[in-house]
């Protein structure tokens, strides 16, 4: 049974159908009271750190989400903009972050990128895991997934950065520390490769 977090951000429904494909069950939580008995859970999110962040909290699921990843020790997994909140802070606002993984949201350096068209980094990209986990059985060459962001994670301890990508420069595109998982681009949207990788999640 895979948990949706449903805070008013991102696309529940297109987690809902990937893993109706590889026959797992899911469930959405919009409240606290949803979350009781997860045993996976997805943080979805798009657009604007503070927005995120300000919709979880007012949610009321952000000290159960707290309690069940860093007390039980439950696996999650953030997406986009749902993996960036699971760090420090973000240079796009003034909020604090879930503070999963020690990591700081980095927007990129424009002048470092080539493309006519910078910002966002969008379109489909290599993913290249740097060390063996489950969550990329399958995909260790050749892992193409579709990105759509400004800004990048950056860990503060190298020994949570689980994949890298580039874009005008090498960036963290996927993060791992003990039960938590984020991931920069949208495996909902990546075709086989995203379908693999959420069923390699509920397989955790």
């Amino acid at each position: 049974m895979i948990t949706i977090i449903d805070y008013g951000v991102g696309n529940m429904n297109a987690f809902v159908n990937v893993y109706k494909r590889v026959n797992v069950e899911t469930k959405i939580a919009r409240t606290a009271a949803d979350l009781e008995d997860a045993t996976k859970i997805i943080l979805p999110g798009v657009g604007h750190f503070d927005h995120a962040m300000s919709e979880l909290i007012k949610s009321g699921m952000r000290e159960k989400l707290d309690e069940l990843v860093m007390v039980k020790k439950v696996p999650v997994i953030g997406i986009c903009v749902g993996m960036q909140m699971m760090g420090n802070s973000s240079e796009e606002g003034t909020l604090e972050g879930l503070k999963w993984i020690d990591a700081s949201i980095k927007k990129f350096d424009e002048t470092k990128i080539q493309q006519v068209t910078r910002l966002p980094h969008m379109g489909w990209n290599d993913v290249h895991p740097v060390i063996c986990n489950p969550l990329f059985e399958g995909l260790e060459k050749e892992a193409l997934f579709y990105f759509l962001h400004s800004y990048y994670f950056e860990c503060n301890n190298t020994a949570d950065i689980l994949a890298t990508s580039e874009y005008g420069g090498q960036f963290t595109c996927a993060a791992h520390h003990e039960n938590v998982y984020g991931i920069q681009f949208h495996p909902e949207k990546s075709h086989h490769y995203g379908e693999t990788l959420l069923h390699n999640f509920a397989k955790l």
